[in-house]
């Protein structure tokens, strides 16, 4: 079997859970972490190859086949997906819902460009969650599919606003968790169909480490200001220490459901409901990145090239098994 050879692109807990993933993949392997941090990684990695990310006659002396970017989706991918692009495949879990717009047509524009294929936003949402409000909607026609997050009492660690958290000056650590409104959850139960605002979903609960010296009160009205993150919802912030936020909110646990409900043709109430419950987000996050890079090469190999989603994707191409076997085990 010739395996499909990946490039890890980032060495944070996304890139951390992508190596595991790839430990139990068959048909791939690592041949290569490309990050700015060169000497710390190589410090914490065994056996792979670490090269500067900054440098692509480096990493592509590594012979990929696609490359996973792991980075964060408010500084990192929009400058290095239009860029590692140029060079090969690539999967991202970009997930600022509301600029995925913009951030599908300048990927589309640069892997037609070069030939390659780009597949953005994956991840369990966007990703997962998105076929699932795709499909809820089209087998109930005239329903609403609302996802939730964060339905356990203590929410839901979301990486990528934790991320945003601390691109803020004068923030030295920091974790959002998310929480499901769920009285929202109920309306949509009911088949109400309500027309929610971002804010009337979900709220958002900030634990914060500031640097010594930082104004705690500039950094709180920033952080409820951010747009895209933070400034739609009811947002608290909490000011802890390193000690605190080490001890208190460690781990990455994370869930959320896709709900949509209406009535079929004779006006009998139906509804559907898709759930992930996830002990480690960034693991999760990682075992869907590493499927579609999969999908990525097989696409590209066949001819294809642009921007993709997770709803331009074949489920079999997904997969490690031949169609034969998935007709037999899952149909």
């Amino acid at each position: 079997m010739e395996k499909i050879r990946v490039l890890v692109v980032g060495y944070g807990n996304v890139g951390r859970g992508v190596l595991l993933s790839l430990a139990n993949q068959e048909d791939m392997e690592v041949v290569g972490i490309a990050t700015r941090s060169v000497e710390r990684v190589r410090k914490s990695v065994n056996n792979i190859p670490v090269v500067s990310i900054n440098d692509p006659a480096e990493f592509m002396a590594l012979s990929p086949d696609v490359a996973i970017l792991c980075g964060g989706s408010k500084n990192d991918l929009p400058q290095q997906g239009p860029e590692m692009v140029k060079y090969l495949n690539t999967v991202d879990s970009f997930d600022n819902h509301s600029c995925i717009p913009q951030y599908h047509s300048s990927m589309d524009a640069a892997a037609k460009a070069a030939g390659h294929v780009a597949v953005i936003s994956t991840g369990w949402d966007p990703g997962i969650f998105s076929l699932e409000r795709t499909l809820a909607n089209a087998f109930l026609p005239g329903a609403r599919s609302y996802g939730f997050y964060g339905l356990s009492e203590a929410g839901g660690l979301s990486m990528g606003h934790s991320d945003a958290l601390r691109t803020i000056k004068g923030v030295a650590d920091a974790r959002q968790f998310t929480h499901a409104v769920s009285e929202a959850v109920e309306q949509v139960r009911r088949g109400e169909n309500p027309d929610f605002s971002a804010g009337d979903m979900h709220t958002r609960e900030c634990f914060v480490v500031l640097e010594a010296g930082a104004d705690a009160a500039a950094i709180e009205a920033e952080i409820k200001a951010m747009p895209g993150y933070f400034a739609p919802y009811k947002t608290t912030v909490n000011f802890v220490t390193q000690e605190e936020l080490n001890s208190k909110y460690n781990g990455f646990p994370h869930d959320g459901c896709v709900v949509a409900a209406s009535t079929t043709g004779a006006g009998n109430p139906a509804s559907i409901e898709y759930r992930c419950r996830w002990a480690s987000n960034p693991e999760a996050t990682a075992n869907v990145l590493v499927a579609h890079a999969r999908a990525a090469v097989r696409m590209n190999k066949s001819g294809d090239c642009g921007a993709k989603t997770i709803l331009d994707i074949p489920p079999k191409l997904l997969s490690s098994q031949s169609y034969e076997d998935l007709l037999k085990k899952f149909m």
